[in-house]
């Protein structure tokens, strides 16, 4: 199992860390890392590793099994060996609009009350598909409320609660098509704002800017009908 310091510490660009494993594909998996591994929409992320006698990019970074993390090269090179100690560094641009737009995805749907039906994370610009049978009647307003939350540098925190909490709470969980991850015993939540000022709270294990007033100004790029029930609503920073 890799250790998820981006979790911890979302802002943290590179560190050590030691190779445990190099999968059959030519992966390489390490004891503790800072790349996010893809998954809820987000994509992967990129960067390089440095050892002693070798730097290596890195493509994306994705899931492998029993909690391993896997970091994918963006060319077939010479790998570091099992045992290698390694210094990560993360594509920081493309971490931090990935933190920007996720965060918006949030605030996105406390505008529009309405289940999720799908989303993707990208590094200037995001969407969410939602359960809505009618397209809004103005993207104006909508835009207005969504910098208005941005605005009010409101704060992100996280607060783990068990399994069965959240299944004793179903309201907390927005999404339709993705489910929060089951099996470790408890679930990571993301809060925006705090006390009577809290506007947002439900189940993700991305990564997010510490107050969205980091997110600066959105734009409501389009609304596409993507079905009899669908909408799918496209933001980007401005």
């Amino acid at each position: 199992m890799t250790k998820t310091l981006f979790l911890d510490d979302p802002y943290r660009k590179s560190g050590p860390a030691e190779v445990t494993a190099l999968t059959e594909e030519g992966g390489i998996v390490l004891d503790q890392t800072i790349f996010y591994a893809r998954g809820g929409g987000q994509p992967g992320d990129s960067g390089t590793l440095d050892w002693d006698g070798g730097r290596i990019p890195i493509a994306t970074t994705v899931k492998g099994d029993a909690g391993a993390i896997v970091l994918v090269p963006s060319e077939p090179v010479a790998l570091p060996a099992v045992g290698a100690k390694v210094d990560q560094r993360l594509d920081w641009d493309r971490r931090f609009g990935h933190m920007r737009i996720h965060t918006a995805l949030h605030l996105l749907s406390v505008v529009i009350p309405l289940p999720v039906t799908g989303g993707a994370v990208g590094a200037d610009k995001g969407r969410l598909d939602f359960n809505m049978p009618h397209p809004p009647e103005d993207i104006a307003v909508l835009e207005g409320q969504l910098n208005a939350l941005v605005t009010r540098d409101l704060p992100v925190s996280v607060d783990w609660i068990t399994e069965d909490e959240l299944d004793a709470n179903p309201g907390l969980v927005k999404t339709l098509s993705v489910q929060p991850p089951r099996g470790a015993g408890k679930v990571r939540l993301v809060r925006v704002g705090e006390g009577a000022g809290q506007v947002d709270l439900q189940p993700c294990g991305g990564t997010h800017v510490a107050r969205t007033g980091e997110i600066g100004k959105l734009r409501i790029v389009k609304v596409e009908n993507k079905g009899k029930q669908n909408r799918r609503v496209t933001i980007e920073l401005a």
